[in-house]
This record gives C-alpha cells, sequence and structure tokens, in this order.
C-alpha cells in the first residue's frame, strides 16, 4: 500500500466506528446530551462533517458543495454544530456527513499528499498545511470524537466495540462488568 493508501484506510476506520455507533439507537438517543457538556451522538457527526467539508475541501480550494447554516449565520462558534438541531433530521445529518466524507476522499485522490492549503480559521502565520498534515488532523479528530461516541453509547445501552461483531467488547449486562467496576472502584478506594 502506498502512504496515500494507508491514511486514507486509517482515516475510513475510524469513520465507519463513528458511524457505527448510531446503530440501533432512537433518533432521541441519538440527539440526547449524555455529559454536561453537551455531548451528543449526532452532534459529533454534525461536528464532523463540517471539519472533513474544511480541512479536506475548503483549505484546498474545493468548498463544501452544500450550504451549513450553522456556518453560514456564524453560530459554529457558539457551538452549534455541536447539536442537531429542530428540523436537522437523522437521516440529513448521516447523509451529511457521508457526503462530507466523499467530498474529503475526492479532494485526497486528486492531490499529492505535499500539496498545500491554507486553513483560514487557523491563527495568522501558520495557516499553511500539507494535505498530509491535515488527513493526519482528520484521522486525529475523527479519533478523538469516535473516542467521545464510545463513551455516550456506552451510557446510552451499555455496548461498545469498533464494529458490528466486534467479540472483544464484551455484551452489555454481562457480568464481566460488574465484576471488572468493582476491582476498579476496590484500587481506587484504597489509593
Amino acid at each position: 500500500m502506498t502512504e496515500k493508501e494507508i491514511l486514507r484506510a486509517s482515516l475510513q476506520e475510524v469513520r465507519d466506528a463513528m458511524l457505527f455507533k448510531l446503530d440501533g439507537l432512537s433518533d432521541a438517543d441519538m440527539r440526547m446530551p449524555m455529559v454536561p457538556s453537551g455531548t451528543n451522538l449526532l452532534g459529533l457527526v454534525k461536528h464532523l462533517a463540517g471539519l472533513e467539508y474544511g480541512y479536506l475541501g475548503e483549505v484546498f480550494g474545493r468548498p463544501a458543495p452544500e450550504r451549513m447554516s450553522w456556518h453560514d449565520d456564524g453560530t459554529i462558534w457558539d457551538g452549534a454544530d455541536m447539536w442537531a438541531a429542530e428540523g436537522e433530521t437523522t437521516d440529513y445529518l448521516t447523509g451529511l456527513y457521508r457526503r462530507a466524507c466523499t467530498h474529503a476522499d475526492e479532494t485526497i485522490e486528486a492531490l499529492d499528499l505535499a500539496a498545500v492549503g491554507t486553513v483560514p480559521w487557523w491563527p495568522e502565520g501558520r495557516r499553511e498545511a500539507s494535505l498530509r498534515q491535515l488527513v493526519v488532523r482528520m484521522i486525529q479528530e475523527t479519533s478523538r470524537h469516535a473516542g467521545h461516541a464510545d463513551i455516550i453509547r456506552e451510557l446510552i445501552d451499555g455496548s461498545g466495540g469498533r464494529h458490528p461483531g466486534d467479540t472483544s467488547f464484551p455484551e452489555p449486562g454481562d457480568p464481566y462488568w460488574r465484576d471488572y467496576a468493582t476491582r476498579i472502584r476496590e484500587a481506587a478506594s484504597k489509593a
């Protein structure tokens, strides 16, 4: 595999893990803030869609082919990209994310990894970045948010794992988790 193929496969793996966290949940569960910061599954997907369109599109002169109201009205800077507003359906937000990923993949395919783009929202004097750097950044961003999604999903229904059929993560309700958490609590109380 080439370096570009390795990076692209790594990015796709964490994109898939992110979307997997939505499988089988109700619309309300996907929207519900589960921690004090308001983090929720659909908000993470919405946020990542904007990052894909931005870092792997706009930065290289390939703006998103669709409008995102939270970008247009500036409410992105107030966190409007981190939750599903009324009227933003699950299908719309997951579709937006998939379209943004496709758009980003077209950028990756079209350009050399050394191609340089300008990130307009970064500080003056530090706005230039290569495609290689920004693909790595998207892998980092998506991995970070997929980790958030892991915790949110576990809070919703106890499930885990990175993909369908992931047997490395015991099923919700498995006595393993009760025993494991008990051992951790005991160790923590003795610290």
